[in-house]
């Protein structure tokens, strides 16, 4: 984003968040699920689906393609038949595709279900290069050819795909999609090493198993896809947010608060709840949900680094970076997934905190980014009071992590581009409020 939109929310910072939320499921597995349906000869039924824009997005574009998409029995449920699946009309998927990076998962299941694809360009949040080169390069190692047109990539499929063996040179959460989605229905068997393994894609195996596909898993980051010549619909329920949960988590420790957040669980967070009880945040577990606050006193200084699950998730670290201005010493955070993902603490600073970022690894072990000239690590000096200042929202996370810094600092913020948090918080501004936050639209209209 490089400049200040329309949708403002002025944040009256100082109030600790305490309070019930719930989250749905996950941003990172919903959508993936719902381009899943189209390799299906049959409906599926897909459950615990979230109200954000990356939903929207793919619904609006599976519908294009011909696929019925409507509410089912309950709330946060879909049915999705894919019966008459057809081509779109390439400017209407432009129309639609602009704000997300999912319309590169459509290539495999498209080019099985009608032969061609035409992918436009794409957008997604700014925190580092994330190429889609290698989804086209692995895409014509299936088979397909590529051609380069006005707005975007058409993709054909002479032939029926072809399994192949692939080794993705860094475990890529897209690439992993991408093989699994294209290899399920392939001839012969896909062989994917060095592959993402996030709670997210083993769902997503889960929901391609009860379509019928053949997929095992092995301890090696080794993937094996035995092609199928049909697949079915499903009937799924997605597996909870643990990304929005940890964000609530450090939104209640930045803030002094309480929150229970009704549907996280402790399987897929337990590296982060790690983490927290380090910085010296309390949690509780129960059945329902997990419970995060500040115990009081001062919280601890940490050293942390990033990784590819099953370490520390990138997407949890700027959430949690906020609350660590509030601890007392040096942090040191180390980023290794997205080499521009600290850019949001120069907003940080602004506000009060002391936060230096690096060139170096400065972490255990050296990461790809150490000689390549990028600003990945990070030095935070704490604890600095915050102050309320104008801010503009980079990205999906550090815009969330800009919202918990307005609510934890003294006076009043004006945040812009809070649009972009829809992307994958459901109705995040109502939970605020729920909360006990003060915020309000400008004009003294309350959220």
């Amino acid at each position: 984003m490089t400049g200040i939109s329309d949708d403002v929310l002025l944040v009256h910072g100082g109030t600790p968040l305490e309070g019930e939320i719930r989250v749905r499921g996950a941003k990172n597995l919903v959508p993936k699920a719902m381009v899943a349906a189209l390799l299906g000869s049959g409906p599926s039924r897909l459950r615990n689906v979230p109200d954000i824009r990356d939903v929207r997005v793919v619904r609006g574009l599976l519908q294009l393609h011909g696929v019925t998409v409507r509410p089912g029995e309950e709330p946060g449920e879909l049915v999705l038949d894919p019966t008459h699946v057809e081509s779109a009309n390439v400017a209407d998927i432009d129309a639609h595709a602009g704000s997300s990076r999912i319309p590169i998962l459509f290539c495999g299941p498209l080019l099985h279900r009608l032969g061609h694809a035409f992918i436009p360009g794409l957008g997604g949040c700014d925190i580092g290069g994330r190429p889609i080169d290698f989804h086209f390069d692995v895409l014509r190692q299936f088979g397909a050819t590529i051609e380069k047109r006005e707005g975007g990539q058409y993709l054909e499929a002479p032939q029926r795909l072809r399994g192949c063996k692939i080794r993705l040179p860094y475990p890529s959460v897209g690439s992993t999609e991408q093989v699994l989605l294209t290899a399920v229905l392939a001839e012969g068997v896909t062989e994917l090493s060095n592959a993402a393994v996030e709670p997210e894609i083993e769902d997503l195996i889960c929901v391609l198993q009860k379509m019928g596909a053949i997929i095992s898993m092995d301890t090696d980051r080794t993937i094996r896809i035995t092609g199928v010549d049909r697949l079915g619909g499903y009937n799924h329920k997605a597996l909870p947010d643990r990304l929005e949960a940890a964000s609530w988590a450090s939104a209640a420790l930045a803030t002094g608060g309480n929150i229970y957040v009704r549907g996280a669980q402790q399987r897929s967070m337990m590296t982060f709840l790690n983490t927290y009880r380090r910085v010296g945040g309390a949690f509780e577990i129960d059945d329902e949900g997990i419970r995060f606050w500040h115990p009081g006193g001062p919280l601890n200084a940490i050293a942390l680094e990033t990784d590819v699950h099953p370490g520390f998730q990138t997407d949890w670290q700027q959430p949690l970076v906020v609350a660590l201005t509030q601890a007392a010493g040096l942090s040191i955070v180390h980023e290794t997934v997205y080499e521009s993902r600290l850019g949001f603490t120069s907003a940080l600073n602004q506000m009060g905190a002391h936060i230096q970022l690096y060139r170096e690894c400065l972490g255990g072990s050296a990461c790809r980014f150490g000689q390549r000239n990028f600003l990945h690590s990070a030095v935070v000096s704490g604890p600095t009071k915050l102050q309320g200042a104008d801010l503009v929202i980079p990205d999906l996370r550090g815009g969330f992590s800009y919202l918990i810094a307005a609510l934890a600092a003294e006076g009043t913020s004006r945040v812009h581009g809070i649009d972009l948090i829809n992307r994958g918080y459901e109705n995040f501004m109502e939970k605020l409020v729920e909360l006990g936050a003060k915020v309000e639209l400008p004009g003294g209209d309350l959220v």
